[in-house]
Parts: structure tokens; C-alpha cells; sequence
């Protein structure tokens, strides 16, 4: 009896290391290096051009089942059959609705794994005949909207003749909507829609109804999250009028307003269209920045190396409510220190500014401390900046520390205006932008001498490829980049005027290959000093690297600068700096890395740069 209850549990026991073994042999021949064979109920070859093959590996139903080992050959026919199926649905979303299809066993090479081949021939893809736009409601009863319905109708993105697709026919329906509800109907609605595909012409006839709903005008703010500062501030930012049609532009344009003043540090504006549509309330909800604060920074450049900077602003001093804003800034080529008091806005968007500031620099070869007082009135705007303003400037100059100091002083009355009309404002492809500042005074001291002064400036990017459909840009363009300066101090010969009033160039945004404020006027010493006039051009090629995705956000670049300063016209010998780059479009604005050859230096130079300005 002992005999018989040993041998069950002999058996017993061999059992259970033999199932143990068969969960554990994987994990142990992999671990004494040996290939583990991963289980598939099929191998999926795709013949089809790339698009397509790509399509159907993302979203064929099919693959799913690769993983069922016990996968039978009756479920495999079944499946087959339905992928099929799926396979035409898939390529009617790429607008191909008459596709040759095939899908079959092939012999495999490994008899325990089955092989499936699926063929596909996409043929011509189905191309748009004719589009047909409806509108409804109060739109076509308001002679107004006429422009309003010529827009949407020209913005339409599927346009006769271009390939349908599943993807663009639903684009194109929402841009539709979206540009409906931009402008006085934001409650618009698409009503009916239809896509009539001819598979055998490849033709698709479309249409569309917009229905637009009331029109709505502004009524009064409804503001939430203000409490440091009054609604009259946030009033004046926003200048969205009550009684003004609804424009979700001017909504965009206030938001950015708030934003852009500094006193905000997140703003979403949106119109309550609960309400009645000819007294709508606009809500303005607001969170508001700190009274004060500290900002710290770190940098560097290849112009003026290590930078340290320390930041203070206070958003409202006591008795005045002026913004004050005081800021230390250290490199190896300058030392600054300057405070800036800015009024609140006006009804109009003008602010009462006054500023003043301490700063020792290398100016050319001379080592220049100097002090500004400036007074006056400034506008910003996301496209037209204007200031007007009086200014004092001195500066004191010694060529080594034995020589005297020579001191100039000036008064002048300024005018300065810029204008943008860039695609993106840190990220330009296309658009241009001028600058002009225009400024007369005189000199002070022992004798007081008249004079003007005058500079121009200039940037331009010309997309040098466009879409054969609607003429706008290619995103991956090639593109020009022109910049041109041109800068001049109208005097009588001997007037001593101070150095921030005249020009000199050179360096990271200027002209490349030489050091910053390198080219001016070559004294006699070979000293240089700032000159009257100044000349600057640039040309530059940009060319997206495509093709490989980690650099899609990267650029190549060749160009060619020049540049000259003189104390005459005559006197005005460009030097020239040439070489390549790269661009990388980083979260702050593009990051510039060029490696130029100044010319007349024989050299070359790296330059580093972050950020777009104008």
C-alpha cells in the first residue's frame, strides 16, 4: 500500500515539473543566449505604392490578429475575406473608390507559419467636379455679408480639381464653419452636407448648407479676476466698442492687447451667445500678474560673450500707478544700468514714458561712458509701433586710460514709426518690415550747433516656391531674407556730437565675419570710432532640411553682407563678409548659428543669435 501512494506522488510530481518547465524553457534559453522564436498566426506582405502601404499598416483590422497563435485556417479564409472589405474602405478615405484588390495564401518557407500576400492598385484617385455652397438665415438678407459669403466661398480649401480625400473633405467643411462664425454669426451651423462620388467617372460633386443664425453685436464687459487694477485699465486695452457687429478678430486683437501689457498673465475673451444676440455680453476673464517681480538671467553671446542681467519691475507704484521697470545688465562689452516709467494707456493706446540710463561700452576702439534722460509718448500695436520723444544725451570718451575725457552733449526732439506685416511674429517665412526714425536738436556746452539725423531700416523674406491651388506659400519653401539699413547725421564738419548719436556696424545681426561695432571710421592710429553715415545689406538663402524628421525644424543658410561707415558719403567702402548657417526654429524664435568670413578681416567668425525682433 506505501508502494502505491509513493508512486502517485512520484507521478504526481513529474507532472508538475514537466508543466513548470514548459512556462520556464523560454525564459531559460533566453537567458543562456539562445533566440526565442515570438508565435504569429501569419506573416502580411502589402504590395501597394508607399502611401497606401502606409495606410494600411496603421490602420488595417487584420494585423490585429497576428498575435492569436491558435489562430485556425477557417478563421484566417474569414478574416481574409473581411480585410478585403476593410482594405476598400481605407483607400475611399484616400479618395481611390474603384481599387483592384487581391489578397491570398502564399507558399511559406517555414510551414509552421502561414503567409498572406495582399496586392493593391489604387488607380487614379477621384478629383472634385464641382462644389456647391448654400447659405441660410439672416446672412442673405444683409447686404452687408456680401463680402462676408464671397470670403468663405474663396477661402474653400477642396476646390474643383483637386484629389477628395475623407481628411480634406472634413477640413475643408470646418474651415467653412469657422470662417462663418468669425463675423457676426457665431452660432452658424453647417445644416447639410453631401460628397457624390462617381467611382467610375473618379468625379466627386459636393455640397454644403450654411445655416448663420442672428447676428450679434457686443454689449457691455462682463470682467472677472480684476483686483489690483480698475476696469477702466482693462476698458481702454480692450476697445471692443458695445454695439459694435461681433468680429472674432477684434476679440483675438483685445486678448492679445491684455496679454501684451504686462499686467496679465493669462486673458480668454469670448462673446455670450446665451444672450440676447443684438446686446451680447463679452466676457473677459483675467488673471493678473504679480505687483512685483525679480527676474534673473544668464546668457551669452559671440558678440559680447557672458551676460548677467537682474530685472525688477513694479506693475503699479504707489500715489502715480506707473509701471517701473529698473534693469542691470553686464557682458564683456557693456555695463547698463536704466530704469523706464510707463504710464497706463490712454483711450487711444498711448502712454506717457520716461526713461533714464547709465552705460559704459566699447564703442569701436574707444571706451565711451554715457547718460540718456528721454521723455515723450509711445503706441504699440501688433503691426504699427510710433514713440515721439525729447532726449538728452552725453557721452565722455577716452581713447586710454591717460588721455582726457572728451565730452558731447545734445538735445533732441525724435520721431520713430515701425511697421510689420510678417506671417508670424517670431517665427517669420514671408512679409516684410520698415523702420524710421527721424530726429533733429543741437549740441550743448560752449557752443550750440544744429543738427538732424535720419535712419532707415528694412527686412524682407520671399518664399521662392508657392501651392499650384491657392498661390499661397509652400510650407517647406526655399525662401529670400533681405535686410538693408541705411543710417545719416546731417552737421557742419566740426560739430562734436555724442557716440549714441552716431552709427557703426558689425557682428551677430548685422554684418557677419566681424566682431560687434568692429566696422566704423579707421582714424589715422588705425583707431575706429563711430561715423556720420552708415550703409548695410543682406542677402540670404534659406533652405528647409527635409527628408529626415529630426531636423524638420531645421534650416541651412548662405549669405552675403556688407557694410560701411564714413563720416562722408564718398568715404563709404563696404566690407564684406560671406558664409553658411543653420537655423532651428526653437519655442523663443529661431536660433541662428552661422560661421562667416569677414573679408576684409581674413577671418572667420562663429555667430550665435536667439530670437526675431523688428
Amino acid at each position: 500500500m506505501l508502494k502505491r501512494v509513493w508512486a502517485a506522488v512520484a507521478i504526481a510530481l513529474g507532472a508538475l515539473s514537466g508543466s513548470l518547465w514548459a512556462q520556464t524553457e523560454p525564459l531559460a534559453a533566453q537567458a543562456l543566449g539562445a533566440p526565442v522564436v515570438p508565435e504569429t498566426a501569419f506573416t502580411l506582405k502589402i504590395d501597394a505604392p508607399d502611401e497606401i502601404r502606409s495606410l494600411l499598416e496603421r490602420h488595417l483590422e487584420l494585423l490585429r490578429y497576428q498575435a492569436l497563435s491558435d489562430l485556425s485556417d477557417n478563421e484566417l479564409l474569414r478574416l481574409m475575406s473581411t480585410a478585403q472589405q476593410d482594405t476598400q474602405d481605407l483607400m475611399a478615405t484616400e479618395g481611390y473608390f474603384s481599387p483592384q484588390i487581391q489578397i491570398e495564401r502564399e507558399p511559406s518557407a517555414n510551414s509552421a507559419v502561414r503567409a498572406v500576400r495582399l496586392h493593391v492598385e489604387p488607380g487614379d484617385p477621384t478629383r472634385v467636379s464641382d462644389v456647391r455652397m448654400v447659405f441660410t438665415g439672416p446672412i442673405t438678407t444683409d447686404p452687408a455679408t456680401v463680402a462676408q459669403q464671397r470670403r468663405i466661398e474663396a477661402l474653400w480649401s477642396l476646390k474643383k480639381g483637386a484629389r477628395f480625400t475623407q481628411t480634406a473633405w472634413t477640413v475643408a467643411k470646418q474651415q467653412a464653419l469657422l470662417q462663418l462664425r468669425r463675423q457676426r454669426y457665431p452660432t452658424g451651423q453647417i445644416t447639410t452636407t453631401l460628397a457624390d462620388i462617381d467611382p467610375v467617372g473618379k468625379l466627386a460633386r459636393l455640397s454644403i448648407t450654411l445655416d448663420s443664425g442672428p447676428a450679434f453685436q457686443l454689449g457691455a464687459l462682463n470682467i472677472s479676476g480684476a483686483e489690483r487694477y480698475d476696469t477702466q485699465l482693462i476698458t481702454r486695452l480692450t476697445r471692443l466698442p458695445a454695439g459694435a457687429s461681433y468680429e472674432q478678430t477684434q476679440l483675438d486683437e483685445a486678448q492679445q492687447r491684455l496679454v501684451d501689457s504686462g499686467y496679465f498673465d493669462s486673458v480668454f475673451i469670448s462673446i455670450d451667445t446665451t444672450a440676447d444676440p443684438q446686446n451680447a455680453p463679452v466676457r473677459v476673464q483675467l488673471r493678473e500678474s504679480l505687483l512685483q517681480k525679480l527676474v534673473l538671467g544668464v546668457g551669452a553671446s559671440t558678440d559680447s560673450g557672458a551676460r548677467l542681467s537682474v530685472e525688477h519691475t513694479h506693475h503699479k507704484l504707489p500715489w502715480i500707478d506707473w509701471r517701473a521697470v529698473t534693469k542691470l545688465s553686464l557682458d564683456r562689452e557693456t555695463r547698463t544700468l536704466g530704469t523706464e516709467l510707463t504710464a497706463p494707456p490712454d483711450e487711444s493706446n498711448w502712454r506717457w514714458v520716461t526713461a533714464g540710463q547709465l552705460q559704459n561700452q566699447m564703442v569701436g576702439s574707444f571706451d565711451v561712458n554715457s547718460q540718456r534722460l528721454r521723455g515723450g509718448r509711445s503706441q504699440y500695436g501688433p503691426q504699427i509701433d510710433r514713440n515721439y520723444y525729447l532726449q538728452y544725451d552725453r557721452s565722455q570718451t577716452a581713447a586710454t586710460a591717460t588721455t582726457p575725457l572728451v565730452t558731447a552733449d545734445a538735445l533732441s526732439i525724435n520721431f520713430a514709426l515701425t511697421r510689420r506685416n510678417f506671417d508670424n511674429t517670431t517665427q517669420p517665412t514671408s512679409g516684410w518690415g520698415l523702420g524710421a526714425e527721424v530726429g533733429g536738436g543741437t549740441t550743448l556746452g560752449s557752443t550750440r550747433d544744429p543738427y538732424s539725423r535720419l535712419l532707415l531700416r528694412g527686412i524682407g523674406y520671399v518664399p521662392l516656391g508657392k501651392n499650384d491651388e491657392d498661390g499661397a506659400p509652400k510650407v517647406n519653401a526655399s525662401r529670400l531674407a533681405l535686410r538693408a539699413q541705411v543710417g545719416a547725421v546731417l552737421a557742419r564738419d566740426s560739430i562734436t556730437l555724442p557716440s549714441s548719436q552716431l552709427f557703426l556696424t558689425g557682428g551677430d545681426t548685422s554684418v557677419r565675419g566681424y566682431g560687434l561695432r568692429e566696422i566704423g571710421v579707421t582714424l589715422s592710429d588705425g583707431q575706429i570710432t563711430a561715423g556720420r553715415y552708415l550703409a548695410f545689406g543682406s542677402l540670404e538663402w534659406q533652405r528647409p532640411i527635409t527628408g529626415i524628421p529630426r531636423l524638420a525644424d531645421w534650416e541651412s543658410t548662405v549669405f552675403i553682407d556688407a557694410g560701411a561707415v564714413a563720416d562722408q558719403p564718398g568715404d563709404l567702402q563696404a566690407k564684406v563678409g560671406v558664409g553658411i548657417g543653420a537655423r532651428w526654429k526653437s519655442p523663443v524664435g529661431p536660433l541662428q548659428i552661422d560661421l562667416a568670413y569677414g573679408v576684409a578681416a581674413e577671418r572667420l567668425r562663429l555667430h550665435l543669435n536667439v530670437g526675431f525682433t523688428f
